[in-house]
């Protein structure tokens, strides 16, 4: 079943819903015990907690709030998770070459997905962003971003797709403001007057 045939809902990450996002994560934290923290910590800190002291600062930072990002469901399961806050709350962009800032604009950042096996390629990063720009703009956001990978003419394992596709953010409405190297441009949705 499909995300866009199921009863898909999506809900910011409160501490209610952490065991939630424990299921969809796993043992492994999502990815190699990442716990959604490689964007805020620098690489050796990162590195040093990979696994379980990751997991314990992510679930501290969703305890203190605000909340990181959103959490999806088809029929009460967890099925994906999308982490969006302001950009400064990411160091790692700020020390980036390619994900540096464009300008000096207040931009919320969609840095990571995370998508159960059996709803990948199934349009549900799309649902996820529409959901985050919604969320970025009931807190005051103006102009939401993101760093996808452009798979244009290539392959790429799951694993290594989880900044989001250049397509998905095209059809969530994002468009293209800078481009460092060739496989990753930079999005942004900017909030109109009228939403």
């Amino acid at each position: 079943m499909s995300a866009n045939e199921a009863g898909l809902q999506v809900f910011p990450l409160t501490p209610d819903r952490w065991e939630d996002l424990e299921r969809l994560f796993g043992p492994r934290g999502a990815d190699g015990g990442c716990w959604c923290m490689f964007f805020r910590l620098p690489n050796k800190q990162f590195t040093a907690q990979q696994g379980e002291e990751n997991r314990q600062a992510f679930q501290q930072l969703v305890e203190n709030g605000p909340e990181p990002g959103l959490i999806a469901y088809v029929n009460q399961v967890p099925v994906g998770w999308v982490a969006i806050a302001p950009r400064e709350e990411y160091g790692r962009l700020a020390r980036s070459r390619i994900l540096k800032a464009v300008d000096d604009a207040e931009v919320w950042s969609v840095v990571c997905f995370f998508i159960d096996k059996s709803y990948r390629k199934q349009g549900m990063s799309t649902h996820l962003l529409k959901a985050a720009v919604d969320f970025a703009a009931q807190r005051g956001a103006k102009i939401i971003e993101g760093y996808p990978v452009d798979l244009t003419g290539r392959t790429y394992p799951d694993a290594f797709a989880y900044h989001g596709t250049l397509s998905s953010f095209q059809a969530a409405g994002f468009v293209e403001v800078e481009r460092r190297a060739p496989t990753r441009p930079i999005m942004r949705y900017t909030i109109s007057e009228k939403e």
